[in-house]
């Protein structure tokens, strides 16, 4: 992920914003009644330098997403972005997972970034009906709004949302700074977001603080965190997050969605196996965390 990718983070002020005031609106103060949920899990499955580190020494790249599925219980799947995956193509990924897997479908950019939410029902239409098809391993989707999509087109995306299927899984991923730099504007779409059923999609990036923006407009929590290749600041960032974390949960939160960007991905099993530890040990769930093999060293035996 490259957005807001910097090359020197030594000035970058990491700290998480307080809650927005409407996060108390979807937080009502008290744990939920049913299960909380935790979802965990990078970019992509399909990762060669993963084979011998948490893939089998054998594993062929047509079963990466099987070993993957056994070793993270949820994935930010961004194929979907370019291409409306085939009936058969969801097919293959649902007989390739185990039950609790969920995939979290990006929308495709032709929809978000080449339209911008205008006069594309039919492919909205096709890839709801794709998704769908996943059933119980469908996860949150995210609706990642083009770079010029400012808050003047606050109606367009209102009216893109309201033709969604009911109780569509959807969360949105806001990425122009007019959203954020007005407190009643993001209050306002904030409050549209909750009466839809709709969900935001937070992003801590060292270059755009404004986009780890806190505001929840539903109980799930949807978060993209991009790492800088395990440098320290990336777990006591986690540290901070896993506390924010504690917090919703015992006021409301039900789910969340933590998906684990770290550089080219090498390091991203073992920054998403500290957020895993970290969830566990504050806030009390058991999530299996990845197997991470040591790298062996050709001659270190002799």
């Amino acid at each position: 992920m490259d957005f807001g990718k910097l090359t020197d983070i030594s000035g970058v002020n990491f700290a998480l914003p307080t809650d927005p005031v409407f996060n108390q609106s979807v937080l009502k103060g008290t744990p939920i009644a049913g299960e909380k949920q935790v979802f965990v899990g990078p970019p992509i499955w399909a990762n060669k330098e993963w084979v011998g580190k948490i893939y089998p020494t054998t594993a062929k790249e047509k079963d990466f997403l099987y070993h993957y599925s056994r070793q993270f219980n949820t994935i930010e799947l961004n194929v979907t972005h370019y291409q409306i995956p085939s009936e058969s193509t969801i097919q293959r990924w649902k007989e390739s997972v185990p039950a609790h897997f969920k995939f979290c479908p990006k929308w495709p950019q032709e929809i978000s970034h080449d339209r911008q939410l205008r006069g594309c029902e039919p492919l909205s239409d096709a890839f709801t009906k794709s998704v769908l098809g996943l059933e119980a391993n469908l996860g949150m989707t995210f609706l990642q709004l083009g770079p010029y999509f400012d808050a003047r087109q606050s109606k367009v995306l209102m009216t893109f949302l309201k033709q969604l299927p009911p109780k569509f899984p959807i969360a949105v991923e806001f990425r122009h700074p007019d959203w954020f730099a007005q407190p009643m504007i993001w209050q306002e779409t904030l409050q549209m977001l909750h009466e839809l059923g709709v969900g935001t999609v937070m992003s801590d990036v060292a270059g755009r603080r404004d986009v780890v923006h806190m505001g929840l407009s539903n109980s799930t929590l949807t978060l993209r965190f991009v790492g800088n290749e395990l440098h320290p600041t990336d777990y006591s960032r986690v540290d901070e997050w896993v506390q924010r974390l504690k917090n919703w949960f015992e006021t409301g939160l039900s789910t969340a969605y933590i998906f684990v960007h770290c550089g080219e991905n090498l390091h991203a099993p073992e920054l998403s196996s500290y957020w895993i530890e970290q969830i566990n040990k504050h806030c009390h769930f058991a999530l299996l965390a990845p197997r991470i093999q040591p790298k062996v060293i050709q001659g270190s035996l002799f």
